[in-house]
């Protein structure tokens, strides 16, 4: 079994472009999309539009219900990346969105999450604490993973590309994000996350001769585009986490 992991697209389709073409070029033909897919300056519906069309497994992150629960009468009440994104994708766009899961299983032994098993929102392999970000320990992340019984636990949404392997032997995978290589937060503390590389990241998942391995690739693509279309929507803070890796 092999299949490639990507999260975090974020309306980049460029970076996905990119990722799918160097996937491809493994002989990777199973994807997994683990959600937060359209939120941002950049382009949601046409992101959507080929997200739809594949046959992949994926799944709703935490920005695609804060896009459903935008109000389009006071968009201001919502984040400007959902706000922009509920604004430029069509009615076929969010009824495909409502229907994503937020959790799957790809065959028996691979459990799939936005965050954590439990949460959309959760830092699953981190831990925020009022001086910022830190990697979790191990009784923080077995804590997180409950009684999960899967072999390999896929997770997203930080952005941060990261393998652990757990005392009993389970793996649990972060691709990191394909779109947006850094960005700063204030839940529940103000943080931020930066991978330092304005690149595409992914990973493939591999099963071979019972034992699971995982391998965290970053791939570069033409971001330049992405910054352009950036501070074309009015947003410099993106534009400078696209071109550099880091949010300030």
């Amino acid at each position: 079994m092999r299949f490639a992991l990507v999260s975090d697209i974020h309306g980049n389709l460029p970076a996905l472009d990119a990722v799918l073409v160097d996937a491809h070029s493994r002989g990777i033909s199973t994807i997994v999309n683990l959600g937060d897919s359209l939120s941002g300056p950049l382009w949601p519906q046409e992101t959507a539009e080929f997200l739809m069309r594949q046959r992949w497994v994926q799944l709703a992150g935490n920005h695609e219900r804060q896009l459903l629960a935008v109000d389009p009468a006071n968009p201001e009440r919502s984040s400007p990346s959902d706000s922009y994104a509920r604004s430029k994708v069509s009615d076929d766009v969010l009824a495909w969105l409502a229907k994503l899961p937020g959790v799957a299983w790809l065959g028996p032994a691979v459990f799939l999450c936005h965050g954590t098993p439990t949460s959309d929102l959760t830092y699953f392999l981190e831990t925020v604490e009022p001086g910022g970000v830190r990697l979790a320990h191990a009784d923080e992340i077995s804590e997180r993973l409950g009684g999960m019984d899967a072999q390999v636990i896929a997770c997203g949404h930080t952005h941060h590309p990261r393998i652990v392997c757990t005392a009993d032997g389970k793996l649990i995978v972060n691709p990191g994000s394909v779109g947006l290589p850094a960005y700063d937060d204030d839940h529940p503390y103000p943080h931020v996350i930066e991978t330092g590389a304005p690149f595409a990241r992914y990973a493939i998942c591999e099963q071979c001769e019972g034992q699971w391995f995982a391998e965290l690739l970053a791939v570069p693509y033409d971001y330049q585009r992405a910054v352009a279309q950036a501070q074309a929507n009015g947003r410099p803070d993106w534009a400078h986490a696209l071109a550099t890796g880091y949010a300030r």
